[in-house]
């Protein structure tokens, strides 16, 4: 299905479907009028050379210096070239493909004042799978200017930019906004999967499922912890932990006990995060602004990303217990007090191998790295004194977004590691029943990492588990 690009309606989804599997992209007939439109405004203010930021003057601390009319073109490429500043290591195909993704429909939205020119060119280069070289450091976030002269650089060399054109390829946080559209649906589909892992926990542990009694979602209304319970009993439909005396214990360590609240408080950030990035994905974030029922162009913070680099950290904070969670019980299902199994789970007591013990290690590892990211990035303030103050405030977005995008990757490890270790303590502890859900999660990890018997060496290699993670295929 074409993803249709009007300005208005672009979803995260859709952003994950062209920028990783190729979906074809299009614009709206109406957007291309709209463009027309407001291009039409912008040639007719420069015609009256009225004083316009970036249109008839230079840009940053240069805004008092006007830009001659025949001026123009030279001008617009010189606004790209001088914003070559960027460092580090290429961005992904799918970070590229998502930034053109956003850049094309900010210009179907009308309001930067371009030739529809520019968006089919980028509509034309996502579909042709065209990958120019952009670079993932140099952008502090207000305006991630040097990703996006990369961009521009790579894809509008050949053309000759008119006037307001090279300031409305630069100014905007697209990149920082594709990163994160990326890094936010991953982050839904990690979440789904740790359902999945706490409740293979849960009956590796023989907990108490009373946990799961819809009136704690009554008592307690969060729409979160109400899914979150629904879910876990939806995966635990059938398993023996619903008999009478299934449970080893009253009350559970924290970490199971308080399973649907940790993932439902984690779901209620990413719904609010969720919407916040959709809305930058069709919002205005670009300055000057064109108003054609006005006739005029005016100068606005619209670039400010405060409000999609807030949400990200708020997801970031909010994913750190999922994860140390997740740890915790993994490194419980190891150990033989509070288990009644093996230690390490082993296949037997007494044995002297270390058996599973050391994916504690690992996993530790995965989640110290993972939590350290949570730490909030929006309120830094970078002084770019050289501006003469003018750019006196940041938002770090790019580095909100590149940190969840980490976290992420992390926590499908972790992950992988909490599957391996739920799967062989439900081995040892042989329930007559697993949930409907469990079972097939079960059944998944056991196609990828065996049993580990006596005498056997740990699993070397989780990717195939963390695949399954990534695919989203465990329920």
């Amino acid at each position: 299905m074409t993803v249709v690009l009007d300005g208005s309606s672009l979803t995260l989804p859709d952003v994950a479907r062209v920028a990783r599997e190729g979906e074809e992209v299009a614009l709206a007939p109406e957007a291309v009028e709209r463009m027309h439109e407001t291009r039409a405004v912008v040639e007719r203010v420069h015609a009256r050379e009225e004083v316009v930021y970036g249109l008839t003057t230079g840009v940053g601390v240069r805004k008092t210096i006007p830009v001659p009319p025949g001026e123009a073109t030279a001008f617009n490429r010189a606004v790209v070239e001088n914003h070559l500043v960027g460092a580090g290591p290429e961005a992904p195909a799918e970070v590229v493909r998502a930034t053109m993704l956003r850049v094309a429909n900010g210009f179907a939205r009308g309001t930067a004042g371009v030739r529809p020119l520019l968006a089919e060119r980028l509509v034309a280069a996502v579909n042709a799978g065209d990958r120019p070289r952009v670079r993932m450091l140099g952008s502090v976030g207000q305006s991630d200017l040097a990703p996006l002269a990369d961009l521009a650089h790579g894809l509008f060399g050949d053309v000759e930019l008119q006037a307001k054109e090279g300031l409305a390829l630069l100014n905007s946080n697209a990149f920082s906004t594709a990163i994160a559209a990326l890094a936010v649906f991953d982050a839904e589909r990690l979440l789904d999967t740790f359902d999945v892992g706490g409740a293979l926990d849960l009956e590796a542990f023989a907990a108490n499922v009373t946990i799961l009694h819809p009136a704690a979602g009554l008592a307690r209304p969060y729409e979160g912890l109400g899914f979150s319970l629904a879910r876990l009993r939806c995966l635990l439909e059938g398993s023996y932990l619903w008999e009478p005396r299934a449970a080893r214990n009253l009350q559970d360590p924290l970490t199971f006990r308080c399973l649907p609240q940790i993932h439902g408080a984690a779901r209620d950030a990413l719904g609010f995060v969720r919407a916040q990035v959709e809305l930058e994905l069709n919002a205005s974030q670009e300055n000057p602004l064109v108003i054609p029922e006005e006739e005029r162009i005016v100068s606005v913070g619209n670039t400010d990303p405060l409000p999609l680099a807030a949400a990200l950290d708020f997801l970031r904070i909010a994913l750190a217990p999922v994860l140390t969670s997740g740890c915790e019980r993994m490194v419980k299902l190891l150990q033989a007090p509070l288990t009644g199994l093996p230690g390490g789970l082993a296949p037997r007591s007494g044995l002297v191998e270390n058996s599973l013990s050391e994916l504690s290690v690992a996993g530790q590892a995965l989640t110290a790295e993972a939590r350290l990211l949570a730490q909030p990035v929006s309120f830094e303030l970078v002084s770019t004194t050289q501006a003469e103050g003018i750019e006196d405030r940041v938002a770090m977005t790019p580095l909100a977004a590149r940190r969840l995008r980490e976290m992420v990757e992390l926590g499908e490890r972790l992950l992988a590691v909490e599957l391996v270790v739920a799967a062989q303590a439900v081995d040892l502890r042989r329930p007559p029943a697993l949930g409907k859900g469990t079972q097939r999660a079960h059944g998944l990890v056991r196609e990828r990492v065996p049993f580990m018997a006596e005498g056997d060496r740990v699993a070397p290699d989780l990717e195939p588990v963390q695949e399954l993670v990534r695919a989203a295929t465990l329920g």
